[in-house]
């Protein structure tokens, strides 16, 4: 049974979107989210994949609380730059290196930083070392990698140890 079926959970899942997309019951489309619900996890298994550790729970609250604040206050920020009279903007790459080694946490910060407004995730190196991220307006550095150390990737490394 585990041969043909290796994710009895992901096999209907497939089943189940796949008709939703069609929104309706036709026996051509059944047939078809069965064979796909049948082969995608065959192929999936045969994926080199990482699975999920999850650690401590206690800080996503502080998290999330932390990225919802950022969230405004750089939305502000790239406003009032954009918008407003003070045109000094100098954006610029950095090389963030990082200590969490994590993938999965390493997708979740590439998404924090990604979310903000006026900083992008650019690339992960080939050895998961550093993040090439693009800012919007880069001031300071060392003060960027340090809060993104001290609100994020902490926070990270014990949800993701």
């Amino acid at each position: 049974m585990k041969r043909w079926f290796p994710s009895l959970p992901l096999t209907a899942t497939i089943i189940v979107f796949w008709m939703l997309m069609w929104d309706g019951i036709d026996p051509a489309h059944l047939a078809l989210a069965v064979v796909l619900g049948i082969t995608i996890p065959l192929f999936a298994t045969r994926l080199d994949r990482e699975f999920a550790r999850i650690g401590s729970l206690r800080g996503v609250p502080r998290l999330l609380a932390h990225l919802a604040w950022d969230i405004v206050v750089s939305n502000i920020e790239v406003a009032r730059r954009v918008l407003g009279r003070e045109r000094d903007i100098h954006p610029g790459f950095l090389w963030y290196p990082l200590d969490l080694q994590n993938i999965h946490g390493i997708a979740a910060l590439t998404s924090i930083i990604t979310l903000t407004p006026g900083t992008l995730t650019a690339s992960l190196s080939e050895d998961r070392k550093y993040l090439l991220i693009h800012v919007f307006n880069l001031g300071d550095p060392e003060q960027l990698v340090a809060g993104i150390k001290q609100r994020y990737e902490h926070a990270l490394m014990e949800i993701f140890p």
